[in-house]
């Protein structure tokens, strides 16, 4: 692929950048009172954030997939 090496720097620290974040967001979800119900079930506080994170983490690896076989 030809892809000029600023771009793709920029896909690699955004790839970066979503590793870096989400996996401590995801933390602090779990730790949330929203995140269980009285019986300690999972809400539905819960599992939309663990998909969203799930989705942006996927993509997150797209993208620095792409970032590093354009810079080769």
């Amino acid at each position: 692929m030809d892809l000029p090496v600023a771009w793709s720097l920029v896909l690699l620290v955004t790839a970066i950048w979503n590793f870096v974040i989400w996996p401590p967001f995801l933390k602090r979800v779990r730790k949330d009172e929203r995140s269980r119900d009285a019986a300690g079930a999972p809400t539905t506080f819960l599992r939309v954030h663990t998909i969203l994170i799930a989705i942006s983490l996927v993509l997150a690896l797209a993208v620095g997939t792409l970032g590093i076989l354009t810079l080769t």
